[in-house]
């Protein structure tokens, strides 16, 4: 038999399937999915089984065996293998890249060198057979190999760290070899348990053989009487206050068996979940089940919009749909924008389908990641819910893909590959011939646009057109909270200078004397967003990004958020001399002290990348803000998705307008979608809600439209805008980066990609299809981490190999990646143009 193995070395030329044989012993586990260790010249390397054959086109005396298999049960399956191959056509990517985003951080090759005793070797380079020589402390080197097999070699050399020289001289003269080991980062956690005997009735007896002196072996005997169930050995060390000699004693007796077992990683093993049973659906959930529900119980491919305002119940409706998948013996994957997979939302799947669920998020250790995927792979969970990669949880019978807040950019993966997990969740579900449902308040105008008879027309097996779902009323016939728009320039007019409109201050004053809770968005970290001197007008900017510094109070520094650069805050500007130094805008270090100031006393949590950096501090914030232990939240854009709670009654959002000035068309829709999504947060339930949101520019149609939680009204405006510019979603982008550190290159190679785009598209345009390529410029972030940047963008529409145009027009610049190291980025359907 046969193997068609991709390796683990992302390079162009490695970019295909390569033949091995498979070994006698490993015919019957070897299959597709299997993760291998294979010889690839010098080394072994990683590898993932894409295919098997009887036969091969090639010489099978020249192809080499599969060298390790890795794992019993595959990691992949069949339609996992399947689909990277789908991805690396459709992102541009290797296919190896595609395979290694599917599995845990945790099984990742580690490579390590391994040495081994080669009894046949002993004469390269003219020396004598040095096996024949017994000197002393090379036996002992020799024998301590043999005994292991193999033996890392750094483990070699600190074992005999006086003797390097000889270790060295046994690998010249061939009597060690070294072999490359293919090693997962992480294994298994495993703890010695103690085993008490079958037979229980045993240890009274074996009691009074004890000696007087043997107190301790005696109190474990009495304690395995009483609980005669195997324990771990650390458990009942401290439960006993007794060393481990004692129970090691009574396992060499024979008494009580001593063993490795295997310890699951549940980073919720400590919580206990309240059940849940589904609650009554009020008519238009009823409608939206309904349909869904269809879907499931047809097996037949749907994807479904499902367009609901905040507070109408999507959950609900989740929960209930999910029911029903797995009433049928199917599998079902809820996707979360990570900062949107709360406690409180862990809380409601938990709550309802207990240990049938498995959670994937980033801010898991690898072991308590690699474990919960172990139960997918393991088939001991029916449910998996988690941010943007747990679309390649590897379930079999997959019957519905829900993807919450789906027009989040997030579910856009930045690194290669660049897949989007709304189409990879569409790819899935049609081999699977399951239903797919995209829930939001705000759908991302492509995925509206999809909706519509156009898209219904173009439609292909590949983008199909999705059908409309709606809930326009909250649970209970709640209202929407009232939205109050504050123009900040009659602020400053009227003399108010605090970052605190008269309206919101007022408002925050009377939530503290009613004992309600507010949120404050900020979507800025830190405590000021540049640095200047006064006097001379310098800037503070990091040394290796075009990008100013931010100001971080806490640790007294200025920060890169970019690269990480720091540096100590400046108490004189290093042009002029000047101390005359001002932090200039406002971060969320800022606004907690000013809060501080302005209402004393005030119980104030601050949640932003720097103060959620530590494992459970996210779930500490909001546990504590939950138990109404603080007044006020303040923070980033994770203070907008996913919360509830009941004595929310004030959200205030301090600079709607920040995102508005990015060089970037999908600002206005960025800024409808936030203020929509943060203003739902206020008067979930009994308590009515009031929103305050504070801009420079209160006429904007996106602010406008939030205000009026008017989302029809801002997709026509913003539609028409698309149209008018040729942007998605009437067009679809492609594009490409290229970095360096000389700028000249840089020219050069924009130049000579955009020429052979635009003479290959000339080629290959149709009837009926649109291509219009732009650049190259210098990217809107032109510099980071000391490499230049520049871009070119293709704008195109209707159907053509765009993969393949752009495949053959950056193949111009082979020599200079090679060569250069130019580094050159495609990005299909870029969510991020910076």
């Amino acid at each position: 038999m046969y193997a068609k193995v991709i390796v683990d070395v992302p390079a162009k030329p490695t970019n295909r399937a390569f033949d091995y044989v498979v070994p006698e012993a490993m015919k019957d586990l070897v299959t597709v999915g299997s993760r291998v260790g294979v010889p690839f010249g010098p080394r072994t390397v990683q590898g993932f089984v894409v295919e098997l054959h009887e036969g091969t086109e090639l010489d099978p005396a020249k192809l080499k065996p599969i060298a390790q298999i890795l794992d019993l049960i595959p990691p992949l399956t069949p339609e996992l293998v399947k689909l990277a191959r789908w991805i690396s056509r459709t992102y541009l990517c290797h296919e190896i890249t595609a395979l290694q985003a599917m599995i845990p951080g945790a099984l990742k090759a580690k490579y390590e060198r391994h040495v081994k005793v080669d009894e046949h070797g002993g004469r390269r380079g003219g020396h004598e057979n040095v096996l024949m020589l017994p000197v002393p402390k090379q036996e002992e080197i020799l024998n301590y190999v043999r005994k292991q097999e193999t033996v890392r070699l750094e483990t070699l050399l600190e074992k005999f760290a006086g003797d390097t020289l000889l270790v060295k001289q046994l690998l010249e003269d061939g009597v060690l070899t070294e072999v490359h080991m293919v090693k997962d980062r992480m294994s298994a956690k495993k703890a010695l348990t103690v085993f008490p005997p079958e037979n229980p009735e045993q240890l009274a007896a074996w009691q009074e053989e004890l000696p007087a002196r043997a107190a301790k072996q005696k109190l474990v005997l009495e304690y395995l009487q009483k609980h005669p169930e195997p324990i771990k050995l650390t458990e009942l060390l401290s439960r006993l206050h007794i060393t481990a000699a004692a129970v090691k004693g009574l396992a060499e007796r024979g008494w009580v068996r001593l063993e490795e077992v295997e310890v699951q990683r549940d980073p919720y093993a400590s919580r206990t979940f309240r059940p849940t049973s589904p609650l009554p659906l009020t008519p238009e959930q009823q409608k939206v089940f309904d349909c869904i529900k269809d879907a499931v119980l047809s097996g037949e491919q749907r994807v479904f919009l499902l367009n609901g305002v905040t507070g109408s119940g999507k959950t609900e409706v989740y929960l209930q749909s999910i029911q029903t998948c797995l009433d049928q013996g199917r599998e079902a994957i809820v996707l979360v924008p990570e900062i949107s997979l709360t406690p409180q939302m862990v809380e409601r799947f938990k709550g309802r389908f207990g240990n049938r669920v498995a959670v994937l998020h980033s801010r898991l250790s690898h072991g308590e990641r690699y474990d919960e995927w172990r139960k997918i792979v393991r088939r001991e969970v029916s449910v998996v819910i988690g941010a943007r990669s747990a679309v390649f949880a590897p379930f079999t019978k997959i019957g519905l893909i829900i993807i919450d807040e789906e027009h989040e950019s997030t579910y856009k993966q930045e690194e290669s590959p660049k897949y989007h997990a709304r189409d990879v969740a569409i790819a899935r579900a049609s081999e699977h011939g399951a239903a797919v449902v995209l829930g939001s308040a705000t759908p991302s105008l492509e995925s509206m646009y999809r909706t519509g008879r156009e898209a219904v027309l173009s439609a292909t097996p590949d983008r199909p057109a999705f059908e409309l779902l709606t809930m326009t009323s909250r649970v209970e016939g709640r209202p929407l909270p009232r939205v109050h728009i504050v123009d900040m320039r009659e602020e400053l007019k009227n003399g108010n200078r605090s970052m605190f409109s008269r309206a919101l201050y007022k408002a925050i004053e009377e939530r503290l004397h009613k004992k309600e809770q507010t949120v404050l968005l900020l979507n800025r970290r830190g405590y000021a967003t540049f640095v200047m001197c006064r006097t001379c007008g310098y800037v503070a900017n990091c040394p290796h990004c075009d990008i100013s510094l931010t100001y971080h109070q806490s640790s007294r520094a200025i920060r890169c958020h970019y690269c990480g650069y720091a540096e100590r805050e400046l108490t004189a500007c290093p042009d002029c001399g000047s101390e005359h130094i001002r932090h200039f805008g406002t971060g969320t270090q800022r606004v907690e002290e000013e809060l501080s100031k302005l209402f004393p006393g005030i119980r104030v949590i601050r949640m932003d990348v720097d103060t959620t950096t530590e494992k459970g501090s996210h779930e500490k914030w909001l546990t504590i803000f939950k138990n109404r232990q603080a007044d006020l939240l303040l923070g980033t854009q994770m203070v907008a998705k996913g919360l509830d709670f009941p004595h929310v009654t004030l959200v205030g959002a301090l600079a709607a307008d920040s995102v508005l000035n990015l060089p970037d068309f999908r600002a206005a829709e960025r800024t409808f979608q936030l203020l929509t999504q943060v203003a739902g947060r206020a008067g979930r339930h009994e308590l009515p809600g009031e929103v305050f949101v504070q801009t420079y520019t209160p006429e904007h149609y996106s602010i406008l439209s939030a205000s009026k939680h008017d989302y029809q009204g801002f997709m026509l405006k913003e539609m028409l805008m698309r149209k008018q510019h040729n942007y998605p979603p009437f067009h679809r982008l492609v594009l490409i980066t290229l970095s360096h550190e000389q700028v000249q290159l840089l020219i050069r190679s924009g130049e000579a990609v955009a020429a052979r785009l635009k003479e290959l598209a000339s080629q290959m345009q149709a009837e009926g299809t649109e291509l219009e390529v732009l650049g190259p410029v210098a990217s809107p972030i032109s510099r980071i981490k000391d490499r230049y940047r520049f871009q070119c963008m293709i704008k195109y529409r209707g159907e053509m190999d765009i993969a393949g145009l752009v495949q053959q027009a950056v193949a111009v610049l082979d020599d200079a990646v090679k060569q250069r190291k130019l580094t050159v980025s495609v990005d299909v359907d870029p969510q991020i143009l910076m």
